[in-house]
């Protein structure tokens, strides 16, 4: 099943259940979905795939926990809240990030593999994590981890 199948499925499911902070947030997502596949069609695309999918629920992560921190400091807990749970929802989408020990050696196979020696080949070894790894990559904290690999 393709993550947009899976995305109505879930929005489906959420309405049967009459559970309704989560129908809205599906529904946003659905919303954001149909603007992405509006804006690919002066590009000849009908409808994105898969991957520029996980790209935007990942967009849409990072703009909620932005908006987080930000009501935290505003001292509104209560849409901080409402944030944390619509970040939820939309990870729910995502797959497993590599994190920790399988990142660190993910990092370590790729500097092998492209025989990097210092921060200036950070770029060849991000290549070879995006190329092996792909949708499993933060790639904010994969090239954090990279570069201080690399500089170690």
């Amino acid at each position: 099943m393709s993550l947009r199948e899976d995305i109505t499925a879930a929005v489906k499911t959420s309405m049967l259940a009459r559970n309704a902070e989560r129908t809205s947030t599906l529904r946003m997502i659905q919303a954001k979905l149909k603007d992405t596949d509006i804006a690919a069609r002066p590009k000849g695309i009908t409808a994105i795939p898969d991957d520029e999918i996980l790209a935007m629920l990942r967009s849409m992560i990072k703009s909620r926990r932005d908006s987080v921190v930000l009501y935290r400091q505003g001292g509104r807990e209560e849409l901080a809240a409402k944030e944390e749970a619509e970040i939820a929802v939309i990870s729910e989408f995502l797959p497993q990030t590599l994190e920790g020990e399988a990142l660190a050696a993910a990092i370590k196979e790729a500097i092998e593999a492209t025989g990097a020696a210092s921060p200036k080949d950070m770029g060849k070894v991000v290549g070879a994590l995006k190329a092996k790894h792909g949708a499993a990559l933060d790639m904010g904290v994969a090239s954090a981890a990279v570069k201080a690999a690399l500089a170690g």
